[in-house]
């Protein structure tokens, strides 16, 4: 079983820059899908971006892309998310999940692992 626990998250100013964090407990197997999801307040949670473990191939949201990056290091067994130029719809509970499996298979479907999240607040 995968354990994930996100760090990172806090209040921002519009146009600015945040990066979240997610360690993993372990990496069972190759071959795993990790991504990013949020959830903003009455909204329903919406993937933002996933990355393949094997390949580092990345799936993102039109709504972040060109903004936000996705990246891992293995090594640490931890996921990263880099956002930049922010902006107030950015505002969300930020939650880190996988799955195994190839993420090129429904990039943002039947993730089974989740953290619980950190808030990311982003003021006009």
């Amino acid at each position: 079983q995968v354990q994930l626990v996100e760090s990172g998250g806090g209040s921002a100013q519009a146009g600015g820059s945040m990066r979240l964090s997610c360690a993993a407990s372990r990496y069972a197997y190759t071959s795993v899908c990790m991504g990013w999801f949020r959830q903003a307040p009455g909204k329903e949670r919406e993937g933002v971006a996933v990355i393949d473990s094997d390949d580092f191939s990345t799936y993102y949201a039109d709504s972040v892309k060109g903004r936000f990056t996705i990246s891992q290091d293995n090594a640490k067994n931890t996921l990263y998310l880099q956002m930049s130029s922010l902006k107030p719809e950015d505002t969300a509970m930020y939650y880190c999940a996988a799955r195994y499996g190839f993420c090129y298979t429904a990039p943002f479907r039947s993730f089974n692992y989740w953290g619980r999240g950190t808030q990311v607040t982003v003021s006009s």
